[in-house]
């Protein structure tokens, strides 16, 4: 691929503590070709004037109702025209030459994804989560490094196996990497110390139980036809394993 553009997209909705440091961090790269796009949830606080601020490095902004995350999410993607295409929602953000990295990685290789290094914060303190392990999906969703700023995905995969779909609520993510991993297509990371981005702790899936978690994922796995017993042993061995997860909300 060459000459690829990559189209980087941030979802935000009330995020007026943290969508400025998203936004520089992404208008900030150097050395790539790349388009950004902004989706605004109808904001109601101060959000929409900071990122009219920063409009005219900004390639489209749209100021919209939404049906959540994932909806939002869709809707970046149908307005963007990268040929690569990635997250950076709001309160995360990309560290220096971070989109020139991971576009050279495509552009020297015939990979259709690619998982970048990331700093992942939890309210307990932050990890650095590197490598990938496809077969591990199929026992265990948490088998790469993060969705936002850490996920690289060509348009011509979305145009194949399909976008978001919101009816899962707080996973969908899954959803799609199961997609991914079930039809092989290839992918790569890259190297531990190349750290893409960082992940700010909470979010919208931090809201969501840990119960109604394992539950939509185990939703997840049935819709995409894995072995009934092998999903509902997964679901069994999360509740043994957590129980106090299980029980706190």
């Amino acid at each position: 691929m060459q000459n690829i553009l990559l189209s980087v997209i941030t979802v935000v909705k009330n995020s007026e503590n943290n969508i400025e440091k998203t936004i520089k961090s992404v208008i900030s790269q150097k050395n790539v070709k790349f388009e950004y796009i902004v989706i605004n949830g109808e904001s109601t606080d101060n959000t929409p004037l900071i990122i009219e601020k920063y409009k005219e490095s900004i390639t489209k902004i749209i100021s919209e109702k939404d049906d959540g995350i994932y909806d939002a999410m869709n809707k970046g993607i149908k307005n963007s025209n990268g040929d690569i295409i990635v997250f950076c929602n709001s309160g995360d953000f990309f560290y220096e030459n971070a989109l020139s990295k991971v576009s050279n990685i495509f552009t020297n290789n015939n990979f259709d994804y690619v998982f970048g290094t990331v700093a992942r914060n939890y309210t307990t303190g932050k990890i650095i989560k590197y490598k990938f392990d496809p077969e591990r999906i199929f026992y265990n969703f948490d088998f790469a490094t993060s969705h936002s700023t850490g996920f690289f995905l060509k348009r011509s995969v979305y145009e194949k196996i399909g976008l978001y779909n919101t009816n899962f609520k707080c996973s969908s993510d899954y959803d799609l990497y199961f997609r991914l991993i079930k039809n092989k297509y290839k992918g790569t990371v890259t190297n531990k110390n190349d750290i893409i981005g960082n992940v700010a702790s909470g979010g919208y899936s931090s809201s969501v139980s840990f119960f109604k978690h394992i539950l939509e994922e185990a939703k997840i796995r049935i819709h995409n036809k894995q072995n009934i017993f092998v999903v509902m042993a997964i679901f069994v061995n999360s509740i043994i394993k957590n129980p106090i997860k299980v029980l706190r909300k």
